[in-house]
C-alpha cells in the first residue's frame, strides 16, 4: 500500500482528511474565514443589523444583544470579536496580511457602520422620544423583548428541571438589578473608560442593557451629551474602554456556550424576562429626562388613546421578530446561533 501523501500548503501539511473536523467545542476561530464570503447586498443586510443594534443599546433597558440573536447573529458576533485577540497579537508583529486573515473584518465593518450610524443619528431623535413619549418608546421595545423570550428558548436544546430553575434565578436577579437606583460618579476619563468597558459586557448579553448600566453608573446622560457635542476625547476614550471589555468578556461568554450551551442560553432567557421590568411602558412617575430608575410600574388608569397606540405598538414589536425569525428559517442562510 503506498503511503498517504499530502501537498503542501506555504511550507505547512495540509490537514489530514483522516482525521475528523474539530468538533463545535473546540473549533479554531480560522473558521470564521474560511466560509464562503457574503455579497454586497448581504453586507448590507450586515449594516442594517448593527442599526438595529446600535438604535437598541441607546434605550436605557434594551439589549443590543437581544437584537443580535432576534437578527441570527449572535454566534458570529462573538466569535468575531474573539478573533480581535489574534489579530491584534500578529499586528503588533507587523504581520498584517495575516492578521487580516484571521480576523472577519468585512462583517466587523459593516457591522459597526451599522451601530455607528444608528448611535449617531438616533442619539437626539431617541432623547427626545424618552423624554416626550416614554410610554410609547418603551412599549415598542416590550413586544420586542416578549417575542425575543419566546425565540431565544428555542435554542435551548433540552429543557429540565435544572435549566427552568437557572431561568427563574436569573430573571429574579435581573428583576432586582434592573430596579436599583443610579449613583453620583465622578467625569474623569479613567472612569469613563472603566463605564465603558462595564457597559459594553451587558450590551451583548441579551436582556441586560448596557445603556441602563451606564444609566446607574451615572454616566448615560453625560455620554449621550458627548456623542451629540461629538466630545472627541470622552468619544475616543468611550471606544477604547468598549473594546477592551467586550474583546476580554466575548472570551468567557464564547467558552460559556461551548461548554455549557443550555445552562447559559437560560441565564439570557432569564435576563430576557426579567428585563421586562425596566421596559415596561407605563411608570408612576418618570422623570424629565424620560428615565425611570426604581419607579413602580402600574397600570394605565384609563383605555386612552396613548394606551391604544402602545399596544399597537407592543404587538408590531413582537410580529416584527416572529417575522425575523420566520424569514430567516426559510432562507435557511441564518448566521451560527449559540
Amino acid at each position: 500500500m503506498l503511503p498517504l501523501v499530502l501537498p503542501r500548503v506555504r511550507g505547512r501539511p495540509a490537514p489530514d482528511p483522516r482525521i475528523p473536523p474539530f468538533p463545535r467545542q473546540a473549533r479554531p476561530l480560522s473558521y470564521l474565514t474560511t466560509a464562503p464570503r457574503r455579497t454586497l447586498k448581504q453586507y448590507l443586510g450586515v449594516t442594517w443589523r448593527g442599526f438595529v443594534m446600535g438604535a437598541a443599546d441607546v434605550i436605557p433597558g434594551v439589549s443590543g444583544g437581544t437584537m443580535a440573536f432576534i437578527l441570527g447573529i449572535y454566534d458570529e458576533l462573538i466569535d468575531a470579536i474573539r478573533a480581535a485577540i489574534p489579530f491584534l497579537g500578529l499586528a503588533v508583529r507587523l504581520r498584517f496580511r495575516e492578521a487580516f486573515a484571521v480576523l472577519p473584518w468585512r462583517f466587523l465593518l459593516a457591522l459597526l457602520v451599522g451601530i455607528g450610524t444608528a448611535i449617531l443619528s438616533l442619539a437626539k431623535f431617541l432623547g427626545w422620544a424618552l423624554e416626550t413619549h416614554p410610554s410609547l418608546v418603551f412599549a415598542l421595545f416590550f413586544g420586542l423583548i416578549v417575542a425575543s423570550v419566546h425565540v431565544v428558548r428555542n435554542h435551548v436544546r433540552k429543557w429540565t428541571a435544572l435549566t427552568v430553575g437557572v431561568v427563574a434565578v436569573a430573571a429574579v436577579l435581573t428583576y432586582v438589578f434592573v430596579g436599583l437606583t443610579p449613583t453620583e460618579t465622578p467625569n474623569g476619563l479613567w472612569f469613563i473608560f472603566l463605564s465603558a468597558a462595564i457597559a459594553i459586557c451587558a450590551m451583548i448579553l441579551p436582556g441586560i442593557s448596557g445603556a441602563f448600566v451606564l444609566v446607574l453608573l451615572g454616566k448615560y446622560e453625560y455620554v449621550l451629551g458627548a456623542l451629540v457635542a461629538f466630545d472627541v476625547p470622552v468619544i475616543a476614550v468611550f471606544i477604547a474602554g468598549a473594546a477592551t471589555g467586550i474583546i476580554a468578556f466575548s472570551n468567557v461568554l464564547r467558552w460559556l456556550l461551548d461548554h455549557y450551551h443550555d445552562i447559559t442560553v437560560a441565564v439570557l432567557v432569564g435576563f430576557m424576562i426579567g428585563a421586562l421590568r425596566k421596559v415596561w411602558p407605563w411608570k408612576e412617575a418618570p422623570g424629565a429626562d424620560g428615565i425611570v430608575v426604581g419607579d413602580p410600574n402600574i397600570l394605565p388608569a384609563a383605555f386612552t388613546t396613548d394606551v391604544a397606540l402602545a399596544l399597537v405598538l407592543a404587538v408590531v414589536g413582537a410580529v416584527a421578530v416572529l417575522l425575523l425569525e420566520w424569514a430567516g428559517a426559510r432562507r435557511g442562510d441564518e448566521a451560527p446561533r449559540a
